[in-house]
């Protein structure tokens, strides 16, 4: 799929304090109520994962187990790395992997898209324009998903990310920066999220 210009108005965006936890509580509160109600957590057995489609072109890597995140006791998504042999989390840019996101509930594609640049402003700085255009791109990528639905973005070393949804390739976004600061909002340093970030480099091949 080749990525498509998207002419949209994003106004300036602010880290919030509460980091995930903030991206977690606001796409959360607009379907809460009815998700509590109908949704069943349950989730893909680990040994499924082997045979995910968007992984099949990153030679030798390895899942993670899933790290869960979790706002106000409610169950947003699980996490994981696919990681090749010899993958150094200071270096991460430099590596082809790829992070698994399957979600736990009923959440708005783009909500997810805003929340991010929230996000990625805690790792580093960019501009008003930067910032439109990576949001536009990432609401085109990101639907509105449901529990059992998983969004991967793939690592490509000097070329961007590339973003797939439940085994389908939807595109991707030809930018370096944009990259480093995406994936920065779970193995950064600065992430809103230490601990979750711990586990997932906890669960690394030696």
């Amino acid at each position: 799929m080749r990525m498509h210009r998207v002419q949209t108005t994003l106004s300036k965006a602010h880290p919030h304090p509460w980091g995930l936890q903030a991206l977690g509580c606001a796409l959360l509160l607009g379907a809460l109520s009815a998700a509590v109600r109908a949704q069943d957590t349950t989730v893909i057995s680990p040994n499924a994962a082997y045979s995910r489609p968007e992984v099949t072109g990153l030679s030798g890597v390895v899942p993670t187990a899933p790290v869960r995140l979790r706002v106000w006791g409610f169950e947003v998504y699980d996490a994981r790395l696919w990681t090749p042999v010899g993958f150094r989390h200071g270096q991460y840019i430099q590596f082809p992997f790829a992070l698994e996101l399957q979600y736990l509930r009923k959440l708005e594609g783009a909500a997810i898209a805003n929340r991010s640049i929230d996000e990625m402003r805690r790792v580093g700085s960019f501009t008003d324009a930067q910032a439109q255009s990576w949001a536009g791109a990432m609401r085109e990528f990101f639907p509105d998903v449901r529990q059992g639905e998983r969004i991967t973005g793939i690592n490509l070393p000097g070329v961007g990310a590339e973003f797939w949804v439940n085994g389908r390739r939807a595109g991707v976004v030809k930018d370096p920066t944009f990259a480093r600061l995406f994936f920065g909002i779970w193995l950064d340093e600065r992430t809103s999220e230490p601990k979750m970030r711990a586990q997932l480099l906890q669960g690394l091949q030696p």
